[in-house]
């Protein structure tokens, strides 16, 4: 199999290697920015609804976990220092952690549905990245319960999840995007 088939799919794609896919993961982190720090919805203040992950867990499942990363620590440094937030780096590595685990489970599971893919992908990521690493970063940095902490966020990330599952599922199973994605993946 030629190295542009590997790529096409479902292997790592060299973020670095590839200018378009290194555009299209520096758009990811512009929609991360976006969503996760400017329409983000505030529940007093300990929640805050948004679909911050979405850009990050695309980037990860179709150009694998590394641009994953690269996505969610670039929104998450970026984003801090545009909207005035100290950086935190507990939750830059539970971003780190959603683009990672999302991308690696969804490579994992290659065989399985689409949809199986992208639920055990985005309820694993979420609850590894958003539900345990970023609020043990958030409970050290505001000094707040980690247990009551975590119980506002687990009930926050099942339905944000829930939505993200939704709208990726639907975004993926275009065959509009697929062809998108297999031409910014081709060299």
């Amino acid at each position: 199999m030629s190295e542009n088939n590997k790529k096409i799919n479902g292997e790592n794609v060299n973020i670095l290697d590839n200018p378009k896919v290194l555009t299209a993961c520096a758009l990811m982190v512009a929609l991360s920015i976006v969503c996760g720090k400017l329409l983000a919805f505030n529940v007093g203040t300990i929640l805050r609804f948004s679909f911050e992950n979405l850009p990050i867990l695309l980037a990860s499942v179709a150009f694998g976990p590394i641009s994953g990363i690269i996505v969610a620590v670039c929104a998450d440094l970026i984003g801090c220092l545009i909207v005035g937030y100290e950086i935190n780096p507990l939750v830059t590595l539970g971003a780190a952690c959603v683009g990672l685990v999302g991308g690696v489970l969804f490579k994992v599971l290659k065989r399985s549905p689409l949809l199986v893919r992208i639920i055990i992908s985005v309820i694993s990521a979420h609850l590894i990245g958003s539900v345990v690493v970023k609020t043990f970063g958030l409970s050290k940095f505001y000094e707040i319960s980690f247990g009551m902490l975590l119980a506002w966020r687990s009930l926050n990330y099942v339905i944000i999840a829930a939505l993200e599952i939704l709208l990726l599922y639907y975004v993926l199973r275009s065959k509009a995007v697929k062809n998108q994605l297999d031409r910014i993946k081709r060299k």
